[in-house]
């Protein structure tokens, strides 16, 4: 039967027919072109900024980013928490001596859920929960893209607050411990601040290895409670710095060694009672200055009790040499968090919150907890 389509029907139909076809799989490449656009680069971001040093409460600003492109070796991590560390404060007033060129974006330490990875990209895939490490600048966003040799792979299972903040403060504490002096069971620490966060965990990574643990607060409202606290976490001695303007340091021990290991975070006075404390041949290790008093040490502890005197600094430790190590013991610290064995008080705030909980970290609502920004 012949065809009841014209020839010139016929040819109309077959253009139409190559039009759509064309603007069809045309419409097609540009859909996988964009889609390949869009996995090269990061979502849009909002980030803690500041442009120029000084108070934090001044110069910060909470602005929107553009996506950034996601290079071959790239990943990128959508934030899930990061700390208000003492350092951060110190870079953003400029006067740590480490820190990145301004215009930056506030933050060093934080965990987060890789989001995209680039195609060179091997060992980390979407989902999975990383860390920097060692610790990178510029962790207070929603979305992070740097290379991939930044971030480490961590246990899904691991606290968010504690992954968010093991990489500093507790990792202090753990090298402290390891690194100045050989502390069997039996031993005896003695530090100032010890309701720091780096103070906590002393206290309760020296009670896991049998060490014990006398410490210095600072005289406050509440200090029983305060007492009552670090003694639960194990601490064997726990006394305000009033309750040792006495001679008789020994008689404060009740049994226990005298210290032969003593941690200073504060200077002036403090420092000064951590060295009393110590044993013949004893080491203060100074990790921080709190008060911003100098130490005044005695000739005598030096002639007659035989006393070191020496300092700690994270970064100086942690160089990329040491990363791979680094990471062993951010594992063990982390089992540590998720047995319970290993706790500190923190507040997680959201992140539209980002101006009071930098108030609280500044201090200007008193004593608070550990701020950490959720995203």
């Amino acid at each position: 039967m012949a065809s009841s389509v014209r020839p010139p029907a016929l040819r109309a139909l077959k253009s139409l027919f190559n039009f759509t076809l064309h603007d069809t799989l045309n419409r097609r490449a540009q859909t996988l072109s964009l889609r390949a656009f869009s996995s090269a680069m990061s979502p849009p971001s909002k980030a803690v900024v500041y442009e120029q040093h000084g108070p934090p409460d001044t110069v910060t600003r909470v602005i929107n980013l553009p996506p950034v492109e996601v290079k071959e070796n790239d990943v990128c991590v959508k934030m899930l928490a990061s700390p208000i560390n003492p350092s951060d404060i110190n870079r953003i007033e400029g006067v740590y001596p480490v820190r990145p060129q301004v215009p930056a974006v506030g933050g060093y330490e934080g965990v987060g859920e890789v989001h995209s990875v680039g195609s060179a990209v091997k060992g980390l895939l979407p989902g999975d929960l990383v860390i920097p490490s060692p610790p990178s600048s510029g962790m207070w966003q929603t979305y992070v893209v740097k290379d991939q040799c930044v971030w480490y792979k961590i246990n899904k299972d691991s606290p968010v607050e504690y992954a968010a903040t093991v990489s500093v403060n507790p990792l202090t504490a753990l090298r402290m411990l390891e690194d100045f002096t050989t502390l069997k069971s039996g031993d005896t620490v003695v530090q100032n601040g010890a309701t720091s966060i780096v103070g906590q965990c002393i206290i309760q990574l020296a009670k896991t290895r049998g060490i014990h643990s006398v410490n210095i607060i600072r005289d406050r409202a509440g200090s029983d409670e305060v007492k009552e606290k670090l003694n639960k976490l194990g601490a064997d001695q726990v006394f305000t710095e009033s309750e040792l303007q006495v001679k008789d340091f020994k008689g404060l021990l009740a049994g226990i060694p005298e210290p032969a290991l003593g941690f200073n975070c504060v200077g002036g006075n403090a420092a000064s009672l951590v060295l009393k404390f110590l044993g013949r041949g004893g080491t203060m290790v100074t990790y921080g200055g709190m008060s911003k008093k100098p130490i005044t040490v005695s000739t005598s502890y030096f002639i007659f009790k035989d006393l070191s005197l020496r300092g700690f600094w994270l970064q100086s430790w942690m160089s990329t040499e040491k990363a791979a190590e680094c990471r062993v013991l951010i594992d063990h610290l982390l089992d540590l968090a998720r047995e319970r064995k290993l706790k500190y008080e923190m507040e997680l705030v959201p992140f539209d919150n980002w101006h009071t909980a930098l108030a609280k970290a500044l201090g200007k609502q008193g004593s608070q907890p550990k701020q950490v920004i959720k995203f």
